[in-house]
């Protein structure tokens, strides 16, 4: 997993509460192992027409949001079923981070074990950063996780994240880096097992 410390970069402004899982990734796209491309599928049913066009009023299409590294949007974000997906295919859209009033506790989780910053701003912080980017859709944002702050032109706010995530985040450490992390503990125990047991091998 790669470590995450500081996202820095324009915002891509959704101003909905309680989007849910199938929302961010319909159910029709489940059907890849991977982790990757479900990306052009994010927010398909809002995104695209049915003939497939892109609307031209949803933020994503929007010029001035092209490139955005962070999405800005409602509370109780990524609420629904607890498919892993939803996260995978935001991050594989270019969103490095989230901030919302709220998540989803699954979805919140399911973030963290890939990499992805949720951050959890009270909602008048958040209703000021939706000011400032539909004032400038240019405007620079950086959250910071070592100070578990966002900052903006004329704005600073506080988050909270759990210790244990803020870890794995800045190390890069998934639940398999985790494991690994105790990789002589693990060696000692199997090194004291009766021979007669089986072998990991």
């Amino acid at each position: 997993m790669k470590a995450v410390k500081r996202v820095v970069g324009t915002v891509c402004p959704l101003d909905r509460a309680d989007v849910d899982t199938d929302q961010i990734i319909p159910k029709q796209f489940l059907k890849r192992i991977e982790r990757t491309g479900f990306g052009p599928f994010a927010f398909n049913d809002w995104r695209y027409d049915e003939a497939g066009r892109p609307r031209d009023d949803f933020p994503m299409n929007k010029p001035e949001h092209e490139g955005a590294s962070i999405l800005l949007t409602g509370p109780n974000f990524g609420c629904g079923s607890s498919r892993e997906h939803a996260p995978w295919a935001l991050q594989d859209a270019g969103f490095e981070a989230i901030i919302a009033p709220s998540f989803a506790d699954i979805f919140r989780s399911n973030c963290g074990k890939i990499g992805l910053l949720a951050a959890e701003l009270p909602g008048d912080d958040v209703r000021r950063l939706f000011d400032l980017v539909a004032a400038d859709p240019t405007a620079e944002v950086t959250v910071d996780l070592p100070s578990q702050t966002v900052s903006a032109p004329d704005f600073e706010a506080s988050f909270d994240i759990d210790a244990h995530t803020k870890h794995c985040l800045i190390q890069g450490l998934d639940e398999i880096g985790l494991t690994l992390e105790h990789d002589d503990a693990i060696a000692a125990f199997e090194a004291g097992r009766p021979g007669w047991l089986p072998t990991a091998s």
